[in-house]
């Protein structure tokens, strides 16, 4: 293979015109960069310099070499151009994985004032529900997952989170409802109500559920399983039950329901974004925490 720096060196020849010139403009003796030439010649195996008076012209092996190798400096230099960029978060590509209640409320907002400052960066977004978006980042399929996160449960290896809130958990009921009365409801006031439960796979955000009951010292009776929180509202609001979600799932609320605040306990989740290491204090990624950061508020 043809040796890019002695190519580098037949073009300072070529373009001065001279081996002490080029020698001169490279820091080189004319001894050494007469060596690089000579060496590039082997290589090639045809002579690309021909002797005129006291200078040099390129053969027509000469010629072409120095035109690859102006060819190659242009793509070092973008090769450059596009590391200094890589640093500086501008370019690149970020994948990024969350649950579908962050997906409706926070990715949007966040990715909107994102493309404002790295419209250079590819976003890769998906929704991993039901699965859990922690798992994506573990296995090094996803740079940043926002992820529900229990505060006893340690991260993953090669794994950090950053908090970004907490989503309290509240009661809905249907229009009418007799509890409805009260602006805030004891969690235990629930208790001899039958349930439609808003999320039945096993996870984090039904095990907040549960815990929070069981602190209250019922378990819900649960007689419609709705999977998903707009499902779970339509149910409440055919008066089959009643139920709790968090906050950020109430984008839009359901005109037959009403909306009221828990207490003793306040079931809450903690949202984070997970990380890989490798990736923490890069530009891009630092500005996207920012920006979920502030659609949270």
């Amino acid at each position: 293979m043809l040796d890019v720096r002695r190519m580098q060196v037949l073009r300072a020849v070529v373009t001065t015109g001279s081996i002490t010139a080029a020698a001169v403009n490279l820091g080189y003796t004319p001894s050494a960069v007469s060596q690089q030439v000579s060496a590039l010649e082997k290589q090639a195996g045809l002579p690309l310099l021909d002797r005129v008076g006291r200078g040099v012209r390129p053969t027509l092996a000469g010629r072409l070499l120095t035109e690859h190798a102006a060819h190659i400096t242009d793509r070092l230099v973008e090769a450059e151009a596009a590391l200094a960029d890589l640093r500086a978060g501008r370019t690149g590509r970020l994948r990024v994985r969350y649950f579908a209640t962050a997906g409706a409320a926070l990715v949007p907002p966040a990715v909107a004032l994102f493309r404002a400052k790295h419209a250079d960066v590819q976003l890769d977004l998906k929704l991993t529900e039901p699965d859990d978006p922690m798992v994506e980042v573990e296995a090094g399929r996803a740079d940043v997952a926002i992820v529900v996160h229990q505060p006893d449960a340690e991260p993953p290896r090669g794994v950090q989170l950053v908090h970004l809130l907490d989503d309290p958990y509240v009661a809905v009921l249907r229009r009418g409802h007799e509890l409805t009365r009260k602006r805030v409801l004891d969690l235990a006031d629930l208790a001899g109500e039958q349930w439609v439960d808003a999320v039945s796979p096993p996870g984090p955000c039904r095990d907040i559920v549960l815990n929070a009951c069981a602190g209250a010292g019922f378990a819900p009776n649960t007689v419609v399983e709705a999977d998903d929180y707009p499902t779970a509202q339509g149910f409440v609001a055919a008066g089959l039950g009643v139920t709790i979600v968090p906050k950020l799932s109430l984008g839009v609320v359901h005109p037959g329901v009403v909306v009221r605040k828990l207490r003793h306990p306040e079931p809450t989740r903690s949202i984070c974004a997970a990380i890989r290491e490798d990736g923490v204090g890069s530009p891009a990624v630092t500005t996207l925490l920012e920006a979920l950061k502030s659609s949270s508020r």
